[in-house]
């Protein structure tokens, strides 16, 4: 059977499921459970994940969008993480440098601040060792006058200097959809709306999913010899159904970020600053906007929809005020806004910016296998080491050889460019060529950074559609993009286009209003949806738009 990703041939993936035994089922399509599914079909396991939502629609495409070292791991010394994150996140970049890119921090440091001039220089050496950074992202210590050449916003008052490192600024929706597309790509089975409802069990051990489409209310039974809980959030939700959440459990903490046009916050220069309640809070320059946060509070709510509250608001700006303080912004300047949970693992006594952030791997009586914690950056190794984990149990039970990972070194879907230094070259290449078959330069140039080596398929919808455009009222530059969202990124919803696949939500929200009618108007002629769904997805994109600006009530559920 070739190897399909498409929203319009869902059934036909379920169908292909059910045709052969499986060695795993991944329960979660976030990064983690994409680099899960990825790493086993690459060691020969066949393998199918199941997302209750949309891929990434949890922490996934919520996070600060940054593949970063660890920096702040160092002040806790947490050598360890800063160790292991550093490295890892030089192997996203090069397995993937159309959604990732270096950025260079400034930690502005002042007198009084949690950060000492002495202490940061040593700080930020130790973490270039440490992370193995490369001689070229080596930090710098800058003094005052150039900190402020860099960034003249900065609060002038009892600064000294800054640090100067690299971090690498991601599209973290878009890095767990090209992951989960490499693992379909050899041969894995993803669905995203297909809640894992209960599970199954032989002698007391754990054999199989019960699987209900949240499209259609079909169910489904599939069967495997091994299950992995990779559900971020909603591990422990799990583990109740499991009947083994004892011990360790998650405790969530709620971030929000804003963001608002560089007309109102013209910020130069990446900066990574402390708050007077000693956090630290990251502004962003991207797209024409500036985006701030975040905020770090425990979370007892729903985590399918966190959402920004008055408080997160005006945290948040109380932190711009403090440092950049002649930048005068009111509510009215926030363009938009998201909100996300991070499943931490709890311990006693911590607040939420003080709990690690290290991911750790519990296996159940009934031999559910649970990963909770964890980073974005660490995505790939949190794989790999579950993955051996499977193999060897597999091993015990079965005699299956040891296979080990081939991630490292392995391009991700879009990756293959040739690496991360030729990756320029091929931009430059594939505008140039975009050209040849009349787009626009600009245009080509953007499709070639989002898309990476997968835009020669975008150039080919382009052409074949350009008549199409006029008929559907989509411009080509909003037409190409939904198409192939729909027939290769498994798109099922305009909030899964508009969010998850483009990030326009949140940083080009006019353009989401602009569209919102004939992208529902092509989707639900495309897709065949029913009235009531038409209406139900139409509501849901509403209601993020509203949500994305205006502060809301939380309902608290124990």
């Amino acid at each position: 059977m070739t190897v399909t990703f498409s929203a319009a041939k869902r059934k036909s993936i379920v169908e292909a499921i059910g045709e052969q035994p499986l060695d795993v089922i991944v329960i979660g399509g976030g990064i983690t459970g994409a680099g899960i599914a990825l790493d086993a079909t690459t060691r020969g396991l066949r393998t199918a994940l199941f997302e209750m939502q949309d891929f990434a629609a949890g922490t996934s495409s919520r996070s600060t969008k940054l593949v970063h070292g660890g920096l702040r791991y160092l002040k806790q010394f947490d050598i360890k993480t800063v160790s292991e994150v550093g490295k890892e996140r030089a192997i996203v970049y090069e397995n993937g440098p159309h959604v990732t890119t270096p950025e260079w921090m400034l930690l502005p440091l002042h007198r009084g601040g949690t950060f000492g001039k002495f202490s940061t220089g040593i700080g930020l050496r130790v973490y270039d060792f440490l992370a193995g950074v490369k001689r070229s992202e080596r930090r710098r210590m800058l003094p005052m006058q150039e900190t402020l050449n860099r960034e003249p916003l900065l609060k002038q008052e009892g600064l000294l200097g800054g640090g100067y490192y690299v971090e690498y600024r991601t599209d973290d929706a878009r890095l767990t959809i090209e992951v989960m597309k490499e693992a379909v790509r050899n041969g894995a089975k993803a669905l995203n709306y297909m809640k894992v409802d209960s599970f199954l069990y032989e002698n007391k051990k754990i054999v199989g999913v019960r699987v209900v489409d949240q499209l259609d209310g079909e169910r489904y039974e599939f069967r495997a010899k091994k299950i992995i809980n990779a559900a971020g959030p909603w591990v422990d939700e799990l583990r109740s159904k499991d009947g083994s959440k004892t011990g360790k459990h998650l405790q969530l903490s709620k971030g929000v970020h804003l963001v608002i046009d560089q007309s109102k916050f013209p910020l130069k220069q990446a900066i990574y600053f402390d708050t007077p309640d000693g956090r630290m809070v990251f502004a962003i320059p991207r797209d024409g906007k500036t985006y701030v946060g975040t905020t770090d509070t425990f979370y007892k709510a729903d985590p399918i929809q966190p959402v920004m509250t008055k408080e997160d608001r005006d945290y948040i700006m109380a932190a711009i005020r403090y440092m950049f303080p002649t930048i005068q912004l009111t509510a009215e300047d926030i363009e938009s806004s998201w909100a996300g949970v991070r499943p931490l693992i709890y311990e006693e006594g911590k607040n939420a910016s003080e709990i690690s952030r290290r991911d750790e791997i519990w296996q159940s009586p009934s031999g559910l296998i649970t990963i909770a914690g964890g980073k974005l950056t660490g995505y790939r190794k949190m794989a790999e080491t579950i993955v051996d984990l499977v193999i060897q149990l597999l091993s015990k039970e079965e005699g299956l050889a040891f296979v080990a990972a081939k991630t490292k070194n392995m391009p991700i879907s879009g990756g293959h460019v040739g690496g991360s230094d030729a990756f320029p070259h091929f931009v430059q290449k594939k505008r140039e060529e975009g050209v040849r078959r009349g787009l626009d330069a600009a245009l080509a140039e953007r499709w070639a950074r989002i898309y990476g080596s997968n835009v020669d398929r975008i150039f080919e919808l382009a052409e074949r559609n350009r008549e199409n455009s006029m008929q559907s009222g989509l411009p080509l530059e909003v037409l190409v993009p939904l198409l192939y969202a729909i027939d290769e990124e498994m798109t099922i919803r305009p909030v899964d286009f508009f969010i998850r696949r483009t990030g326009a939500l949140f940083f080009n929200i006019q353009w989401v209003r602009e569209w919102k009618q004939p992208v529902i108007e092509f989707m639900a002629t495309a897709l065949g949806w029913t009235p009531e769904q038409r209406h139900e997805y139409t509501e849901e994109l509403d209601i993020a738009l509203h949500q994305a600006v205006v502060p809301q009530m939380e309902q608290s559920r124990e």
